[in-house]
């Protein structure tokens, strides 16, 4: 009987040596972490552009603009100075009423040895039915002239890529309502 009881404790001694009091831990697959997006090799920048994609965020959302689309807010603010950013290497138009986004376009801005220039500007002259004294009187509706040798933002062809003289060419029905917000001296700046 002793060899029956003896081997009886062995043999639950080894089946509760092969077994585990606790289940298993179960191990959560690795979360995949999204690297942060590289920064864009802005020429010049004062952050007013990236700036300004961020607030086109939280104003629209994701937006995956064609060229010659763009976008206003349903219920501009009657308050506020109207400010413009461009980005010329998103090809871009912001434009604010004093600290929000109310609209965003797509442009095509000077090309390759007709760059826009960057900088901080004002819209300096101001017509609704402009010419190009430099190239064959060329039609400029909505035009803004913000820089001395002639350079403005105005309606016109838009691409989807930089494609004019120097000129920020903007969609027809974006132009004429921008024309509408803005006044001499409005502040633009042109980061890219």
């Amino acid at each position: 009987m002793k060899n029956f009881v003896w081997s009886v404790m062995l043999g639950g001694a080894l089946a509760l040596s092969g077994c585990s009091s606790a289940p298993a831990p179960r191990r959560s697959p690795p979360v995949a972490v999204a690297p942060a997006p590289a920064p864009l090799p802005y020429r010049w920048t004062q952050g007013n552009a990236p700036q300004a994609h961020q607030d086109m965020l939280a104003a629209f959302g994701p937006l995956n603009l064609r060229p010659g689309q763009f976008r206003w807010l349903a219920s501009v603010p009657a308050a506020g100075e109207a400010r413009v950013v461009i980005d010329l290497l998103t090809q871009r138009f912001y434009v604010y009423r004093g600290e929000q986004l109310v609209g965003v376009s797509t442009i095509s801005s000077g090309k390759k040895g007709k760059e826009t220039p960057l900088g901080f500007w004002a819209v300096m002259l101001k017509k609704k039915h402009g010419y190009s004294r430099k190239y064959d009187n060329a039609p400029m509706p909505f035009m803004q002239m913000y820089d001395s040798m002639g350079i403005a933002f105005h309606a016109g062809p838009n691409p989807g890529y930089p494609a004019s003289h120097g000129c920020v060419r903007l969609p027809l029905k974006f132009a004429e309502r921008l024309f509408g917000m803005t006044k001499l001296g409005t502040k633009v700046i042109i980061e890219g």
